[in-house]
Protein backbone atom coordinates (compact mmCIF):
# COMPACT_ATOMS: atom_id res chain seq x y z
CA UNK A 1 0.00 0.00 0.00
CA UNK A 2 1.38 3.32 -0.90
CA UNK A 3 1.92 5.48 2.53
CA UNK A 4 0.55 9.05 2.04
CA UNK A 5 0.97 11.62 4.78
CA UNK A 6 -0.69 14.41 2.79
CA UNK A 7 -3.33 16.55 3.54
CA UNK A 8 -5.98 18.53 1.30
CA UNK A 9 -7.03 21.44 1.94
CA UNK A 10 -10.40 20.54 3.82
CA UNK A 11 -9.12 18.15 5.76
CA UNK A 12 -6.35 20.49 6.79
CA UNK A 13 -7.33 21.97 10.08
CA UNK A 14 -9.64 19.06 10.79
CA UNK A 15 -6.39 16.93 11.51
CA UNK A 16 -4.82 19.30 13.69
CA UNK A 17 -3.34 17.53 16.60
CA UNK A 18 -3.58 13.95 15.06
CA UNK A 19 -0.98 11.35 15.80
CA UNK A 20 2.28 11.90 13.94
CA UNK A 21 3.04 9.19 11.49
CA UNK A 22 5.41 6.79 11.91
CA UNK A 23 8.58 7.26 10.86
CA UNK A 24 10.45 5.65 8.03
CA UNK A 25 13.87 4.88 5.89
CA UNK A 26 13.47 6.11 2.13
CA UNK A 27 13.83 3.17 0.02
CA UNK A 28 16.40 3.31 -2.57
CA UNK A 29 13.91 2.97 -5.43
CA UNK A 30 12.50 6.21 -4.97
CA UNK A 31 15.60 8.19 -4.69
CA UNK A 32 15.89 11.00 -7.59
CA UNK A 33 18.75 10.98 -9.80
CA UNK A 34 20.48 14.09 -10.18
CA UNK A 35 18.58 16.91 -11.86
CA UNK A 36 19.21 20.42 -13.18
CA UNK A 37 16.70 22.41 -14.84
CA UNK A 38 17.11 23.86 -17.60
CA UNK A 39 17.60 28.06 -18.35
CA UNK A 40 13.80 28.36 -18.92
CA UNK A 41 12.60 25.53 -16.32
CA UNK A 42 11.03 26.55 -13.16
CA UNK A 43 12.85 25.29 -10.49
CA UNK A 44 10.23 23.37 -8.09
CA UNK A 45 10.36 23.47 -4.08
CA UNK A 46 9.67 22.30 -1.19
CA UNK A 47 10.10 23.76 2.65
CA UNK A 48 10.80 22.02 5.48
CA UNK A 49 10.14 24.39 8.42
CA UNK A 50 7.78 27.10 7.85
CA UNK A 51 7.92 29.52 10.95
CA UNK A 52 10.00 31.81 11.61
CA UNK A 53 12.91 32.16 9.33
CA UNK A 54 11.30 28.95 7.44
CA UNK A 55 8.46 31.45 6.83
CA UNK A 56 10.74 34.09 5.68
CA UNK A 57 12.22 31.85 2.83
CA UNK A 58 9.31 30.23 1.55
CA UNK A 59 7.85 34.38 1.13
CA UNK A 60 11.57 34.61 -0.73
CA UNK A 61 11.53 32.17 -3.11
CA UNK A 62 7.59 33.04 -3.68
CA UNK A 63 8.77 36.30 -5.09
CA UNK A 64 11.09 34.87 -7.35
CA UNK A 65 7.86 32.30 -8.43
CA UNK A 66 6.16 35.69 -9.58
CA UNK A 67 8.73 36.24 -12.54
CA UNK A 68 8.63 32.81 -13.10
CA UNK A 69 12.07 31.03 -11.82
CA UNK A 70 10.36 28.59 -8.99
CA UNK A 71 7.40 27.02 -7.65
CA UNK A 72 6.30 26.15 -4.17
CA UNK A 73 4.77 22.73 -4.32
CA UNK A 74 5.01 21.65 -0.65
CA UNK A 75 5.56 22.49 2.69
CA UNK A 76 6.01 20.80 6.01
CA UNK A 77 6.12 21.67 9.71
CA UNK A 78 6.24 19.87 13.07
CA UNK A 79 3.68 22.65 14.30
CA UNK A 80 0.00 22.21 12.71
CA UNK A 81 -0.62 26.34 12.95
CA UNK A 82 2.35 27.00 11.09
CA UNK A 83 1.80 24.57 8.31
CA UNK A 84 -1.65 25.80 7.99
CA UNK A 85 -0.32 29.61 7.84
CA UNK A 86 2.28 28.40 5.39
CA UNK A 87 -0.37 26.91 3.27
CA UNK A 88 -3.05 29.79 3.29
CA UNK A 89 0.11 32.32 2.15
CA UNK A 90 1.64 29.68 -0.56
CA UNK A 91 -1.89 29.45 -2.42
CA UNK A 92 -3.49 26.99 -4.18
CA UNK A 93 -1.32 23.84 -5.54
CA UNK A 94 0.86 23.93 -2.34
CA UNK A 95 0.81 20.14 -0.64
CA UNK A 96 1.48 19.88 3.90
CA UNK A 97 3.44 17.56 5.39
CA UNK A 98 4.00 16.55 8.61
CA UNK A 99 7.01 14.75 7.86
CA UNK A 100 9.66 16.16 5.55
CA UNK A 101 10.36 12.57 4.33
CA UNK A 102 7.73 12.61 2.26
CA UNK A 103 8.63 15.54 0.45
CA UNK A 104 12.06 13.84 -0.38
CA UNK A 105 9.72 10.82 -2.04
CA UNK A 106 8.59 13.32 -4.90
CA UNK A 107 10.64 13.22 -8.26
CA UNK A 108 8.93 16.69 -9.08
CA UNK A 109 10.49 19.03 -6.36
CA UNK A 110 13.70 20.07 -7.36
CA UNK A 111 15.51 21.57 -4.48
CA UNK A 112 13.99 21.88 -0.92
CA UNK A 113 14.49 24.77 1.11
CA UNK A 114 14.95 23.68 4.87
CA UNK A 115 14.10 26.48 7.97
CA UNK A 116 14.59 24.18 10.73
CA UNK A 117 16.23 24.42 14.28
CA UNK A 118 20.10 24.00 13.70
CA UNK A 119 20.03 20.29 15.21
CA UNK A 120 17.95 18.77 12.56
CA UNK A 121 20.26 20.63 9.79
CA UNK A 122 23.11 17.68 9.53
CA UNK A 123 20.22 14.92 8.84
CA UNK A 124 17.63 16.80 6.52
CA UNK A 125 20.94 17.98 3.92
CA UNK A 126 22.19 14.31 4.20
CA UNK A 127 18.41 12.76 3.33
CA UNK A 128 18.04 15.46 0.70
CA UNK A 129 21.62 14.76 -0.75
CA UNK A 130 20.69 10.63 -0.91
CA UNK A 131 17.64 11.76 -2.55
CA UNK A 132 19.56 13.90 -4.91
CA UNK A 133 17.93 17.54 -4.04
CA UNK A 134 19.27 20.45 -4.32
CA UNK A 135 18.53 22.91 -1.46
CA UNK A 136 19.01 26.24 0.68
CA UNK A 137 19.72 25.45 4.21
CA UNK A 138 19.61 27.76 6.93
CA UNK A 139 22.45 28.94 9.07
CA UNK A 140 24.59 27.63 10.87
CA UNK A 141 25.63 24.58 8.26
CA UNK A 142 25.67 22.09 11.48
CA UNK A 143 25.78 21.45 15.18
CA UNK A 144 28.63 19.03 15.63
CA UNK A 145 32.10 18.40 13.13
CA UNK A 146 30.94 14.60 12.57
CA UNK A 147 27.30 15.81 11.47
CA UNK A 148 29.87 18.31 8.42
CA UNK A 149 31.76 15.70 7.57
CA UNK A 150 28.92 13.47 6.60
CA UNK A 151 27.23 16.25 5.07
CA UNK A 152 30.45 17.38 3.03
CA UNK A 153 30.70 13.61 1.85
CA UNK A 154 27.07 13.46 1.16
CA UNK A 155 26.59 16.66 -1.39
CA UNK A 156 29.80 15.51 -2.73
CA UNK A 157 28.65 12.05 -3.57
CA UNK A 158 25.33 13.18 -4.81
CA UNK A 159 26.45 16.34 -6.78
CA UNK A 160 23.68 18.69 -5.73
CA UNK A 161 24.08 21.95 -5.36
CA UNK A 162 24.05 23.75 -2.18
CA UNK A 163 23.56 27.15 -0.43
CA UNK A 164 24.16 27.79 3.18
CA UNK A 165 21.70 30.73 4.50
CA UNK A 166 24.98 33.09 5.45
CA UNK A 167 23.94 35.72 3.07
CA UNK A 168 25.77 38.66 3.91
CA UNK A 169 28.41 37.10 1.24
CA UNK A 170 25.51 38.01 -1.44
CA UNK A 171 25.00 41.59 -0.04
CA UNK A 172 25.74 44.83 -2.25
CA UNK A 173 28.08 46.05 0.41
CA UNK A 174 30.15 42.77 0.81
CA UNK A 175 31.43 42.93 -2.70
CA UNK A 176 32.30 46.46 -1.72
CA UNK A 177 34.20 45.86 1.05
CA UNK A 178 35.72 42.48 -0.29
CA UNK A 179 37.17 44.77 -3.12
CA UNK A 180 38.92 47.39 -0.98
CA UNK A 181 40.00 44.60 1.26
CA UNK A 182 41.76 42.63 -1.40
CA UNK A 183 43.12 45.95 -3.28
CA UNK A 184 45.59 46.38 -0.16
CA UNK A 185 43.76 49.45 1.05
CA UNK A 186 44.68 48.71 4.66
CA UNK A 187 47.88 46.89 3.51
CA UNK A 188 48.43 43.21 5.37
CA UNK A 189 45.44 42.29 7.35
CA UNK A 190 47.06 40.23 10.68
CA UNK A 191 43.93 40.07 12.36
CA UNK A 192 40.10 40.18 12.23
CA UNK A 193 37.82 40.86 15.66
CA UNK A 194 34.75 39.90 15.42
CA UNK A 195 32.44 41.01 18.01
CA UNK A 196 28.93 41.06 19.32
CA UNK A 197 26.33 41.58 22.50
CA UNK A 198 25.75 39.01 24.62
CA UNK A 199 23.13 35.88 24.59
CA UNK A 200 20.53 36.54 26.43
CA UNK A 201 20.00 34.52 30.07
CA UNK A 202 16.51 32.53 30.63
CA UNK A 203 15.13 35.04 33.23
CA UNK A 204 11.57 33.45 33.01
CA UNK A 205 12.18 30.42 33.58
CA UNK A 206 8.54 27.62 33.59
CA UNK A 207 8.15 24.17 34.88
CA UNK A 208 8.15 21.26 32.24
CA UNK A 209 4.57 20.20 31.39
CA UNK A 210 2.62 18.70 28.18
CA UNK A 211 3.02 19.79 24.39
CA UNK A 212 0.58 21.61 22.87
CA UNK A 213 -1.92 19.69 20.98
CA UNK A 214 -1.31 20.84 17.76
CA UNK A 215 3.08 20.36 18.35
CA UNK A 216 4.72 17.07 17.34
CA UNK A 217 7.30 17.22 20.43
CA UNK A 218 8.72 14.18 19.15
CA UNK A 219 9.66 14.97 15.62
CA UNK A 220 10.32 18.48 16.89
CA UNK A 221 13.47 16.98 18.78
CA UNK A 222 14.26 14.93 16.05
CA UNK A 223 17.70 13.44 16.14
CA UNK A 224 18.02 14.99 20.05
CA UNK A 225 17.61 13.01 22.98
CA UNK A 226 14.33 12.81 24.63
CA UNK A 227 13.73 15.37 27.11
CA UNK A 228 10.10 16.62 28.07
CA UNK A 229 8.49 19.58 26.90
CA UNK A 230 9.67 23.04 28.18
CA UNK A 231 7.91 25.86 25.90
CA UNK A 232 11.49 28.16 26.67
CA UNK A 233 13.12 25.39 23.78
CA UNK A 234 10.99 26.79 21.46
CA UNK A 235 10.04 28.27 19.21
CA UNK A 236 13.23 30.50 17.92
CA UNK A 237 14.98 30.09 21.51
CA UNK A 238 16.21 27.00 20.65
CA UNK A 239 19.72 29.60 19.79
CA UNK A 240 20.28 29.92 23.55
CA UNK A 241 21.29 26.17 23.66
CA UNK A 242 24.36 24.46 23.29
CA UNK A 243 22.24 21.15 22.36
CA UNK A 244 20.22 22.80 19.40
CA UNK A 245 21.71 26.21 18.75
CA UNK A 246 25.22 27.60 20.23
CA UNK A 247 24.51 30.82 21.39
CA UNK A 248 25.30 33.96 19.47
CA UNK A 249 28.29 32.41 18.55
CA UNK A 250 26.52 29.99 16.42
CA UNK A 251 23.89 32.53 15.22
CA UNK A 252 25.75 35.80 14.33
CA UNK A 253 29.01 34.01 14.02
CA UNK A 254 27.75 32.01 11.37
CA UNK A 255 27.45 35.36 9.71
CA UNK A 256 30.43 37.96 10.44
CA UNK A 257 32.62 34.40 10.49
CA UNK A 258 31.01 33.91 7.06
CA UNK A 259 32.30 37.31 5.52
CA UNK A 260 35.57 37.23 7.26
CA UNK A 261 36.59 33.84 5.81
CA UNK A 262 35.15 34.61 2.21
CA UNK A 263 37.37 37.94 2.37
CA UNK A 264 40.34 37.07 3.60
CA UNK A 265 40.27 34.02 1.18
CA UNK A 266 40.49 31.61 3.80
CA UNK A 267 37.29 28.74 2.63
CA UNK A 268 38.91 25.40 3.38
CA UNK A 269 41.15 26.59 5.70
CA UNK A 270 40.87 26.16 9.61
CA UNK A 271 42.89 27.27 12.57
CA UNK A 272 45.77 25.48 14.15
CA UNK A 273 44.65 26.42 17.96
CA UNK A 274 41.17 27.82 19.34
CA UNK A 275 40.94 29.33 22.89
CA UNK A 276 37.44 30.32 24.39
CA UNK A 277 36.26 31.72 28.01
CA UNK A 278 33.55 33.28 28.90
CA UNK A 279 30.76 33.20 31.74
CA UNK A 280 27.50 31.15 31.70
CA UNK A 281 24.01 31.95 32.48
CA UNK A 282 22.93 31.94 36.29
CA UNK A 283 19.49 30.29 35.49
CA UNK A 284 17.18 29.04 33.37
CA UNK A 285 17.72 26.03 30.71
CA UNK A 286 19.33 27.91 28.37
CA UNK A 287 23.04 27.37 28.64
CA UNK A 288 25.20 29.16 25.95
CA UNK A 289 27.86 31.47 26.84
CA UNK A 290 26.82 35.17 27.72
CA UNK A 291 29.79 36.86 27.16
CA UNK A 292 32.41 35.16 25.23
CA UNK A 293 35.85 35.66 23.93
CA UNK A 294 37.81 32.95 21.27
CA UNK A 295 40.81 33.26 19.81
CA UNK A 296 40.83 31.27 16.67
CA UNK A 297 45.01 31.48 15.42
CA UNK A 298 45.49 30.58 11.55
CA UNK A 299 49.26 29.74 10.00
CA UNK A 300 50.08 29.40 6.40
CA UNK A 301 49.29 32.22 6.25
CA UNK A 302 49.66 33.64 10.00
CA UNK A 303 46.47 35.65 11.36
CA UNK A 304 44.38 35.66 14.20
CA UNK A 305 40.83 35.89 14.12
CA UNK A 306 38.40 36.75 17.69
CA UNK A 307 34.97 36.26 18.13
CA UNK A 308 33.91 38.67 21.19
CA UNK A 309 30.22 38.76 23.06
CA UNK A 310 30.87 42.01 24.99
CA UNK A 311 28.58 44.30 26.81
CA UNK A 312 26.57 46.58 24.21
CA UNK A 313 28.64 49.90 26.35
CA UNK A 314 31.79 48.31 25.13
CA UNK A 315 30.64 47.69 21.16
CA UNK A 316 32.18 49.93 18.44
CA UNK A 317 30.14 52.93 17.54
CA UNK A 318 27.81 52.59 14.44
CA UNK A 319 28.75 54.38 11.45
CA UNK A 320 26.18 56.83 10.77
CA UNK A 321 24.84 57.75 7.59
CA UNK A 322 23.16 60.87 5.55
CA UNK A 323 21.38 61.52 2.56
CA UNK A 324 20.28 58.90 -0.02
CA UNK A 325 22.65 56.47 1.36
CA UNK A 326 21.65 52.48 0.92
CA UNK A 327 20.46 51.67 4.02
CA UNK A 328 19.63 55.24 5.41
CA UNK A 329 21.55 53.97 8.77
CA UNK A 330 23.14 51.00 10.29
CA UNK A 331 20.96 47.81 10.72
CA UNK A 332 21.41 46.29 13.87
CA UNK A 333 25.01 47.73 14.38
CA UNK A 334 25.86 45.40 17.55
CA UNK A 335 27.92 43.24 15.42
CA UNK A 336 30.23 43.06 13.08
CA UNK A 337 34.00 42.81 12.64
CA UNK A 338 36.95 45.10 12.93
CA UNK A 339 39.44 44.51 9.75
CA UNK A 340 43.30 45.00 11.13
CA UNK A 341 46.00 46.00 8.69
CA UNK A 342 49.32 46.91 8.38
CA UNK A 343 48.35 50.47 6.77
CA UNK A 344 45.02 51.01 8.80
CA UNK A 345 41.97 49.47 9.60
CA UNK A 346 38.44 48.86 8.10
CA UNK A 347 35.19 47.97 9.99
CA UNK A 348 31.66 46.31 8.67
CA UNK A 349 28.32 45.93 10.72
CA UNK A 350 26.27 43.27 10.34
CA UNK A 351 27.71 40.44 8.43
CA UNK A 352 23.66 38.65 7.70
CA UNK A 353 20.82 40.19 5.38
CA UNK A 354 22.33 44.04 6.45
CA UNK A 355 26.11 44.04 5.61
CA UNK A 356 27.04 47.50 5.98
CA UNK A 357 30.71 48.51 5.15
CA UNK A 358 32.48 51.75 6.10
CA UNK A 359 32.50 54.97 4.28
CA UNK A 360 35.72 54.62 2.48
CA UNK A 361 34.91 51.40 1.15
CA UNK A 362 31.74 51.81 -0.32
CA UNK A 363 33.40 55.31 -2.00
CA UNK A 364 36.27 53.70 -3.13
CA UNK A 365 36.37 53.33 -7.05
CA UNK A 366 38.63 50.32 -8.64
CA UNK A 367 41.67 51.67 -10.69
CA UNK A 368 42.52 50.32 -14.07
CA UNK A 369 44.53 47.26 -13.19
CA UNK A 370 43.15 46.77 -9.77
CA UNK A 371 41.53 43.10 -8.58
CA UNK A 372 37.95 42.55 -9.33
CA UNK A 373 36.32 40.02 -7.23
CA UNK A 374 33.24 37.92 -7.27
CA UNK A 375 30.00 39.88 -7.08
CA UNK A 376 27.15 37.54 -5.86
CA UNK A 377 24.06 38.00 -8.29
CA UNK A 378 21.99 37.28 -5.32
CA UNK A 379 21.72 34.88 -2.62
CA UNK A 380 18.87 32.87 -4.44
CA UNK A 381 20.01 33.83 -7.52
CA UNK A 382 23.43 32.40 -6.74
CA UNK A 383 21.80 29.60 -5.37
CA UNK A 384 19.88 29.06 -8.66
CA UNK A 385 22.89 29.57 -11.11
CA UNK A 386 24.30 26.85 -9.42
CA UNK A 387 21.08 24.65 -9.69
CA UNK A 388 21.46 25.03 -13.74
CA UNK A 389 24.95 25.38 -14.24
CA UNK A 390 27.17 23.28 -11.71
CA UNK A 391 28.88 26.24 -10.40
CA UNK A 392 30.22 26.41 -6.63
CA UNK A 393 27.75 28.50 -4.96
CA UNK A 394 28.91 31.39 -3.02
CA UNK A 395 28.17 29.59 0.48
CA UNK A 396 28.75 26.22 -0.38
CA UNK A 397 28.37 23.16 2.03
CA UNK A 398 32.07 23.42 2.43
CA UNK A 399 32.38 26.68 3.26
CA UNK A 400 29.28 26.48 5.49
CA UNK A 401 31.00 23.62 7.45
CA UNK A 402 33.98 25.56 7.77
CA UNK A 403 32.55 28.12 9.59
CA UNK A 404 30.19 26.56 11.68
CA UNK A 405 33.23 23.98 12.80
CA UNK A 406 34.91 27.91 14.25
CA UNK A 407 31.62 28.01 16.01
CA UNK A 408 31.25 24.43 17.07
CA UNK A 409 35.33 24.31 18.28
CA UNK A 410 34.59 27.68 19.90
CA UNK A 411 31.73 26.47 21.85
CA UNK A 412 33.43 23.30 22.71
CA UNK A 413 36.92 25.54 24.30
CA UNK A 414 34.50 27.31 26.58
CA UNK A 415 32.47 23.97 27.79
CA UNK A 416 35.96 22.77 28.28
CA UNK A 417 37.88 25.60 29.34
CA UNK A 418 40.93 24.54 27.39
CA UNK A 419 43.24 25.67 24.27
CA UNK A 420 42.05 22.96 21.40
CA UNK A 421 44.36 22.15 18.60
CA UNK A 422 42.63 21.43 15.04
CA UNK A 423 44.17 19.27 12.57
CA UNK A 424 42.24 21.50 8.95
CA UNK A 425 43.18 18.35 6.33
CA UNK A 426 42.04 15.63 8.91
CA UNK A 427 38.72 17.65 10.18
CA UNK A 428 39.59 16.30 13.96
CA UNK A 429 40.73 18.34 17.17
CA UNK A 430 44.29 16.71 17.96
CA UNK A 431 45.80 15.81 21.80
CA UNK A 432 42.56 16.08 23.28
CA UNK A 433 40.75 12.76 23.75
CA UNK A 434 37.86 13.68 26.06
CA UNK A 435 37.11 16.78 23.21
CA UNK A 436 37.27 14.51 20.13
CA UNK A 437 34.75 12.28 21.66
CA UNK A 438 32.70 15.39 21.49
CA UNK A 439 33.31 16.14 17.59
CA UNK A 440 29.95 13.94 17.54
CA UNK A 441 27.05 13.38 19.73
CA UNK A 442 24.78 10.28 19.83
CA UNK A 443 21.38 10.70 17.63
CA UNK A 444 17.73 9.23 18.41
CA UNK A 445 16.53 6.53 15.97
CA UNK A 446 15.55 6.78 13.27
CA UNK A 447 16.43 10.10 13.13
CA UNK A 448 20.16 9.73 12.62
CA UNK A 449 22.56 9.83 10.11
Amino acid sequence: MKRSNQLNRRRFLAAAGAAASVPYFIPSDVLAKRNRPGANDRIVTGHIGVGGRGGGLMREVMRHAKAGTTKVAAVCDIDENRLAKAVMTAGAGVTPYRDYRYILERKDIDMVVMGTPDHWHGVQVVHAAECGKHMYCEKPACCTIEEGKAMVAAVKKAGVSVQIGSQGRSQPEAYLAHRYLVNDNIGHISRVDCFHYPSPEDRNPVPDSDPPAELDWDMWLGPLRWRPYNKRYLHGVFRWLLESGGGQIRDRGAHVMSCAMWWMGADGTGPVTVEATGTSPKQGLWDSAVLMDVTYTFKNPDWVMTWRQMPNDKLPPAEKRVGGEPGGRISRPGYGAIYRGSKGEFIHWGGDGGTWAEKKAREWKLPAGGKDVYKSPGHWEDLFKGIKTGSDTIMNIEAGVGVANLTILGNLSFILGRKLEWNQKKQEIVGDEQARRMMGSPQRHPYHL
